[in-house]
């Protein structure tokens, strides 16, 4: 109801229930600042079941990789499967509450789905539930699979199916005459999506840092996972609390399957009467007039008209869900030191969910009154083609920060090379041929060489020559792979032995590879941080082991029963270094740095922009389709055609998997490109689609048809009742 007849303002909350009832005796919703006061539970609402699927997303990826041990492939497939699945399960969802349950029930029913899923992911990530021996490591790890599936899709059925019904339900609250608010209230409802996104994605990284266990310590999924299970069942209660504001409509009967009929018998009837004998008609749907009312039949034409809008869209979402896969992967090459605040890449994910929270508000109360004022018309259908072109921008921005960032990257030795980096641990300088003359280089003490190429079957033999002795050792290579050989002159010769560095590519996550050389007399062990690399034998080499990235860490090593402690240089992302421990002065560590891997050097605030332009391009294009999908639609059809508008968003992702397993590039700006350029060319298409489009009011549709059937003396007793009768309050 419009704040001029209920001007109360919640100023006085003893009068709530007299206004109510007041409210409730003549039809009207009870108004807040303009506004149905039941729509504040709706938001809230949303924002913690938000938090709830985004929270547990953020760190799923993750879980699968780390806990389930599966490789990079198979833990990517399962996630965007997964997250089709989320929005495939809206169908189900519309199907239910349209034809059924209503949309209050089944989002009551789906949200109890949705939160025992919730408990069964965060029962399924505790360790101690099969680790017998208490080692560590679940002994069945079969048993927390099946748990993690079952609890996966729980949480699909349940976020997928009441998606379609809470935006739709929040839009039923409005009267006819608050059209201003309605659109106002999309807004705040896609605000608090991204707010609960926001804070999800910044507190479940945290929160699985934690070690927990009841045995053994681990990263603590069952708390990063019991959260959002919580959040999820505070976000039932609230709306239940709310049970009372809602005004409520009656499903009005299985509509989608008298669609899909209706649809079908008039495809069938066209086909029997393609003679010419017979007359065309105006639409290709009202040959299904021998059989279906025409009411049924115009409403279908409206669905029918916006879903065929909808066939282009899905390359939007396949290019805005790559902000959690490629972009992210992107990041893990980029340097994130931001002064104090140390960046990991997949905090990058934030910055659109902060960005939508000030660009929400600012083009809503700023760009579009500008627009309006210098008398441009805006439609929503242009405004998502701005949205397809400013998504295509943010990839070609993706690409050119690709680019650069490529420059950076090392060169890993192909199948048929060997790359050998030389260093240097003794006192005199040293000089190293490779044969038969293949190279020479001279290094002196304590130096070392960056990596270098060679192809594998010419190299035969290595000489070194130091001070007055030399040697020749053979090479004998495998090819494909990164080799350190530690050369030092000593009292008994040259010694030279090889190292294998078992590393073709950057770090993973922006972390760091860190290994140590002990240039001592004497056996020492060493410790980096809370890493432990063991015990060094003189000139042996430990494995590399991963570290955070951007970081000092304290580096000791136990030297003849004393401890020497030196603290190690910041680290960079994405880097692997070579310490070599050289000796001990006043319990001070004398170490070397040699680089394997420089750190990233292209910063990732260089990300915001193409993170700017996508922010912007989901403010119009997905705001807007959610307004457009429920002005568009038949009263009885809305939470149907949100459905498929989430639909959409679905078939993105599969696109996303179909894309990236055909492509044959190797480049990822060109696939950056690639995905530019294809959404470009279907931002054009829905262009030319959108300019043939023309507008509807389904209430003006409605009524019409409502006069006509008066006028005939009938009336579909399916037809939402303006008189009340239809609307329900609890």
């Amino acid at each position: 109801m419009s704040q001029d007849i209920w001007p109360w303002k919640c100023e006085h909350p003893d009068l709530q229930e007299d206004l109510f009832e007041a409210a409730k005796s003549k039809g009207k919703s009870l108004s807040c600042f303009g506004y149905p006061l039941s729509i504040f539970f709706i938001v809230i609402n949303e924002f913690c079941e938000r938090f709830s699927y985004y929270g547990m997303r953020a760190v799923l990826v993750l879980y699968f990789k780390y806990f389930l041990q599966w490789n990079d492939n198979l833990s990517t497939a399962i996630y965007h499967t997964f997250v089709a699945l989320c929005y495939l399960t809206p169908i189900l969802g519309a199907l239910i509450a349209d034809s059924w349950l209503g949309k209050f029930k089944t989002i009551i029913y789906l949200s109890i789905v949705y939160t025992i899923g919730q408990a069964v992911m965060s029962v399924s990530s505790i360790n101690d539930l099969t680790d017998h021996n208490h080692d560590g490591s679940p002994d069945s790890i079969s048993v927390h699979i099946a748990l993690s599936m079952i609890g996966l899709i729980l949480i699909a059925l349940g976020t997928g199916g009441i998606k379609p019904c809470v935006s739709a339900f929040g839009g039923d609250q409005f009267e006819d005459d608050q059209e201003k608010q309605r659109s106002r209230f999309f807004s705040i409802f896609y605000l608090s999506i991204n707010a609960g996104s926001l804070l999800s994605t910044i507190i479940t990284p945290i929160l699985r840092a934690q070690e927990c266990g009841i045995h053994s310590k681990q990263r603590c999924y069952p708390l990063a996972f019991g959260v959002p299970a919580a959040l999820m069942a505070v976000s039932l209660i609230v709306f239940i609390i709310g049970s009372k504001m809602y005004k409520k409509v009656r499903p009005q009967g299985n509509i989608m399957i008298e669609v899909f009929k209706c649809i079908g018998f008039a495809i069938k009837n066209r086909f029997r009467h393609r003679s010419k004998e017979f007359p065309k008609r105006e639409h290709w749907l009202d040959w299904a007039s021998e059989k279906y009312d025409k009411r049924l039949i115009v409403q279908t034409k409206m669905v029918l008209k916006v879903l065929f809008l909808y066939i282009p869209l899905p390359m939007f979402w396949a290019l805005f869900d790559q902000q959690g896969s490629r972009w992210t992967l992107q990041a893990t090459n980029m340097d994130g030191n931001f002064g104090a605040i140390q960046i990991q890449p997949d905090q990058m994910q934030t910055v659109n969910p902060i960005l939508i929270i000030i660009m929400v508000p600012v083009v809503d109360a700023v760009i579009y009154p500008l627009i309006k004022k210098c008398k441009i018309n805006f439609t929503p259908l242009r405004k998502i083609t701005v949205g397809m072109l400013l998504a295509s921008l943010a990839f070609v921005a993706a690409a050119l920060v690709q680019v650069q960032i490529d420059k950076t990257l090392p060169v890993f030795p192909a199948a048929g090379q060997s790359q050998i980096k030389v260093i240097n641990l003794g006192t005199d300088g040293a000089t190293v041929q490779f044969e038969p003359q293949l190279k020479t280089v001279n290094l002196t003490s304590m130096d070392y060489t960056d990596y270098m190429t060679f192809e594998t079957s010419q190299l035969q033999s290595l000489n070194v020559i130091s001070g007055n002795n030399s040697t020749m050792k053979p090479i004998n290579l495998p090819g494909g792979q990164r080799h350190t050989i530690e050369i030092k002159n000593t009292e008994s010769g040259i010694v030279a032995e090889w190292l294998d560095d078992n590393v073709t590519s950057k770090p993973e996550e922006g972390n760091n590879l860190i290994r140590f050389i002990n240039n001592l007399p004497y056996t020492i062990n060493v410790t980096m941080g809370d890493t432990s690399f063991g015990t060094l034998m003189t000139l042996s080499a430990s494995n590399y082991s991963l570290l955070a990235g951007g970081r000092k860490e304290n580096i000791m090593a136990i030297i003849n029963s004393n401890t020497c402690s030196v603290t190690s240089n910041k680290f960079g992302f994405g880097s692997a270094y070579t310490i070599v421990i050289n000796g001990c002065t006043g319990n001070t560590l004398d170490v070397i740095y040699s680089e394997d891997i420089p750190p990233n050097t292209v910063h990732m605030a260089w990300q915001i922009p193409q993170y700017f332009l996508l922010t912007c391009a989901e403010v119009v294009f997905s705001v807007t389709g959610l307004e457009f999908s429920y002005s568009q639609a038949p009263s009885n059809m809305k939470a149907v055609l949100q459905a498929g508008w989430l639909l959409t968003v679905a078939v993105g992702n599969i696109i996303v998997l179909i894309v990236a397993g055909a492509s044959k590039l190797s480049e990822p700006w060109a696939e950056y490109v690639l995905f530019a350029a294809l959404l470009l060319a279907v931002s054009i298409i829905f262009a030319v689609m959108a300019y043939f489009y023309t507008y509807t009011d389904p209430n003006e549709v409605e009524a019409q048809l409502d006069e006509e059937e008066k006028k005939q003396g009938k009336k579909d007793p399916s037809v939402y009742e303006k008189e009340g009768e239809s609307v329900s309050r609890m």
